[in-house]
């Protein structure tokens, strides 16, 4: 019995297939870069229309970075900064992620603290920055807790949503087959709800740099945010620029390594969209 052509074989064999020509929309990089040169090139022009107290233009941030770098000034608070938003993230990354974990598996533990969780994410952050200064001092312990308190909530919610939404069919067969319950854990509901962690990752980069900023701001004594206030002070329009170009890139990166360790973690959801 002959096999019925394939949809591909028809289309070769009536001769309707055209090799396609290059097309700008193949390359979403080249647009990418088209966007960000089309973007400093606006800047610059404007940028050297108007005060420079007021506003600066790329050029002039370069050359402020080249100095703050060559001072080893930016290095030097930006190794600051890093030390506590990392010390801070990670914290919140552990916690968020197990406790998480408990309100997603447990009705009774997430009806217990469900008013508590949704009072202090409802609570906006920079409002209790001043009460951690007071308990904490204005050194780097109170930046790692502002960055742990911007940054734990996305992941909590998102880690709890993500546990309760395994299948319940899953959890049952995985109970006939994987009697402990820390297999169950770690073999089921954590592959299971990874893409929700990970977006709750991603969610939870943008406010923790803003808690590091928020901290040092207050404190301005060390770090990027009292570069920020420095600068702010004396009209260094230019350099402040500096450190705001650094923060968006920081956060670019950060947010690109959490995608790419998603991606590789999570290989079957790279699978599914292929599939669909």
């Amino acid at each position: 019995m002959m096999a019925l052509p394939t949809d591909e074989q028809i289309i070769e064999g009536l001769g309707l297939r055209r090799e396609r020509g290059w097309s700008v929309y193949d390359h979403p990089n080249l647009i990418r870069l088209a966007s960000v040169t089309v973007f400093l090139l606006l800047w610059e022009f404007f940028g050297r229309k108007t005060d420079p107290i007021l506003f600066t233009y790329p050029t002039a941030v370069a050359e402020a970075f080249v100095k703050l770098i060559a001072s080893g000034e930016l290095i030097k608070q930006l190794a600051v900064s890093l030390s506590a938003l990392a010390v801070g993230f990670i914290a919140s990354l552990v916690l968020g992620v197990a406790f998480g974990l408990i309100l997603g598996m447990s009705r009774t533990v997430e009806a217990f603290f469900e008013p508590l969780i949704n009072a202090l994410y409802a609570t906006p952050q920079v409002a209790l920055t001043p009460l951690l200064m007071m308990w904490l001092g204005l050194g780097f312990s109170v930046k790692v807790a502002v960055v742990f308190l911007f940054a734990f909530f996305p992941i909590l919610i998102n880690t709890a949503s993500g546990a309760k939404n395994v299948s319940a069919a899953m959890v049952e067969v995985a109970r006939a087959y994987l009697p402990p319950p820390a297999q169950i854990l770690f073999k089921v509901i954590c592959p299971a709800a990874l893409p929700f962690i990970m977006a709750g990752v991603r969610i939870a980069i943008g406010p923790a740099l803003v808690g590091m900023i928020v901290a040092e701001l207050f404190t301005a004594i060390t770090g990027l945010g009292a570069m920020l206030s420095l600068y702010g002070n004396i009209f260094e329009t230019a350099k402040m620029f500096v450190v705001i170009v650094v923060l968006a890139v920081l956060g670019v990166g950060l947010i690109r390594a959490t995608q790419w360790l998603e991606r590789h973690l999570a290989t079957w959801k790279e699978t599914e969209r292929a599939v669909n």
